[in-house]
């Protein structure tokens, strides 16, 4: 049976408005860890304690209006991407500031969801989606590694056959 590993949810939302939406919806405590964040300090001290284990992470940004706020965000992103770059960044703003937000942001955002009803949705096929990269990275990983190992045994079963047959060629 496959085994699941935990999936870490960081949030960062400052008005704490759909913090509680997100521990509803991944409220499986052996396959999720979520935890949420008000200050940009707590969250980049929490996230670079949990940067040393090597599972999925997923770090979820809201973005409200003012212009401070989304270079505070900007901030977050470069910090995250610094200490880990294979985590996942979201990001939830208003609809009509989301195309504003794309052209300000420097590094890859995986996604950008616009906030309303379906967000919380979307939220959750996008972790989803991240996770299943994710495993195809570490799968990927690990069949390169066994192809190597039996390349590396057929080279050498090959070197065998071809040392006996010169070295003891009654036996062929």
């Amino acid at each position: 049976m496959a085994k699941h590993h935990k999936t870490y949810i960081f949030c960062y939302d400052d008005h704490r408005g759909f913090s509680e939406d997100i521990k509803k919806r991944f409220t499986d405590a052996a396959r999720y860890s979520v935890k949420s964040f008000q200050t940009g300090e707590d969250f980049i001290a929490d996230f670079e304690a949990e940067s040393k284990n090597k599972s999925c992470k997923v770090a979820i940004l809201s973005v409200h209006d003012n212009a401070e706020q989304l270079e505070k965000v900007d901030k977050l992103t470069v910090e995250i991407k610094k200490i880990d770059l294979l985590t996942g960044l979201i990001l939830v703003g208003t609809a009509d500031k989301m195309e504003e937000i794309r052209k300000t942001m420097k590094f890859n955002i995986d996604a950008y969801i616009p906030r309303n009803s379906n967000s919380i949705l979307r939220i959750h096929n996008i972790v989803k989606k991240l996770i299943s990269e994710h495993n195809i990275r570490n799968f990927r990983k690990k069949r390169n590694l066994s192809i190597y190992l039996l390349l590396a045994f057929l080279a050498m079963s090959g070197l065998l056959i071809l040392v006996s047959y010169f070295r003891l060629p009654h036996y062929f």
